[in-house]
């Protein structure tokens, strides 16, 4: 009724408004529709089809935003979502959604994609659907790169991280994707030029929202960018900007250098950041191997850099005396062994990602570099106890080539190392 022709049609650019009442009677279908009952009793009435002539003709962002919400809730429900999901139509016009200019439609829509993107029978899909609608490229770069939503930037990036995550070929797509323009979002339906979006900058655009706000969105969009690494055309995406990579470089060093696995902080903040630490690291690692001749990446000025890798390291090796020293503990963890497991594998990840990084980056020590490292802190004794202790016997050259560079800067420490780790001599 409220969006059927016998209404007074708002004029051409203008939003209608929700009746007070029926905003109110909307809501409480809405609250409800997160009981899998009143969902299927929905379902059985036809609700989705109402929902997608609302959605078609809507001129009211509050109502679209509602109905969407209600689609969200109803989608919770496995049966539900296969029905939504197969009725090509309504994947349509939800897909639309997505280049609406009102940030509530944006995030009911988006988590409406996760909740079926996340279900196994249905997610290929809507995979399949999004490869086919370029427009939602534009329309998910564009939030990314213009929105200062905090929420709505976790979600839309917590969408793109499933997608790549369950299908390298979009993620390829749009990779090479941004050579074409097109329609995107716009207040009042008129076709508008989107600028020629790139999906690395706009990734990093949304990260720098979310990142003082939001550790969790940023854990999602360090991991697009690590998803992107784990094929060429990735990592060239990210060093081949026109900046070369550097404001990808700039943006992950802060990271790790000033924000994460500080030394003032607990040794056991590790477990707390493993996953987003192994994101950041994986993607400065990837780039580090392909950049050598890079500016940024020349070890007079990532000296800081390698002083965080060697902490990350000592604080893992915390972290796991005090569980082995702390027979309690071990038993109240007992109960969760799954969990134990599932955390010692991503601090095993970290780990390895940390120690490759390392290792790179102690074989382009020069001597200048090593007295700088030694003057400002980063290395002495005990870091280079702690970085030998972890990268070998796997990363042997690596650390030898570093300690005949150690001997021309400091002859004493070298030879306390040699002590140390006899193997070397």
């Amino acid at each position: 009724q409220v969006i059927s022709p016998e209404k007074t049609e708002p004029s051409e650019g203008t939003q209608a408004e929700l009746d007070e009442e029926m905003e109110n009677d909307i809501c409480k279908v809405w609250d409800m529709s997160m009981d899998e009952d009143v969902a299927l009793f929905l379902q059985e009435f036809n609700a989705p089809d109402i929902f997608m002539g609302v959605l078609a003709k809507s001129k009211c962002p509050r109502l679209t935003e509602i109905c969407v919400g209600i689609l969200g809730n109803m989608a919770c429900f496995q049966d539900i979502c296969m029905s939504i999901s197969k009725d090509e139509n309504l994947g349509q016009v939800l897909l639309q959604r997505l280049c609406d200019s009102d940030s509530p439609t944006l995030l009911e829509t988006s988590r409406l994609l996760l909740t079926c993107l996340s279900q196994p029978e249905v997610a290929n899909v809507w995979v399949e659907r999004i490869r086919e609608n370029p427009s939602v490229y534009d329309c998910v770069c564009f939030i990314m790169s213009s929105s200062t939503n905090v929420e709505l930037l976790v979600k839309v990036g917590e969408v793109v991280d499933k997608l790549f995550d369950l299908d390298e070929e979009l993620m390829l797509n749009w990779i090479k994707n941004g050579t074409c323009r097109s329609v995107g979002p716009s207040v009042d339906d008129s076709p508008e030029e989107l600028p020629d979006f790139k999906i690395v900058p706009c990734i990093l655009e949304a990260a720098k929202q979310v990142r003082s706000d939001n550790p969790e969105g940023l854990d999602v969009y360090m991991h697009i960018l690590q998803l992107l690494t784990t094929v060429d055309e990735g990592i060239q995406a990210i060093v081949q900007a026109p900046d070369g990579g550097k404001e990808t470089w700039s943006l992950l060093y802060d990271l790790v250098c000033h924000e994460l696995c500080q030394p003032d902080d607990p040794p056991i903040i590790v477990q707390e950041q493993k996953t987003v630490l192994a994101s950041i690291l994986s993607v400065l690692s990837a780039m580090f191997a392909s950049q050598t001749e890079q500016e940024y990446t020349k070890m007079r000025k990532n000296m800081p850099l390698t002083g965080s890798l060697i902490r990350i390291l000592q604080y893992m090796e915390d972290c796991g005396k005090r569980s082995a020293d702390n027979p309690n503990e071990s038993e109240q963890q007992e109960a969760g062994k799954a969990d134990l497991k599932e955390e010692d594998f991503h601090l095993k990840i970290l780990k390895d990602i940390c120690c490759e990084l390392l290792s790179n980056m102690l074989q382009e020590l020069t001597k200048e570099n090593t007295l700088e490292g030694l003057h400002q802190g980063h290395l002495n004794e005990q870091t280079c106890s702690c970085a030998f202790q972890n990268l070998l016997p796997l990363y042997f050259a690596s650390v030898e080539s570093f300690l005949e560079v150690l001997r021309e800067a400091d002859q004493t420490l070298a030879e306390n190392l040699e002590k140390r780790f006899p193997g070397l001599k």
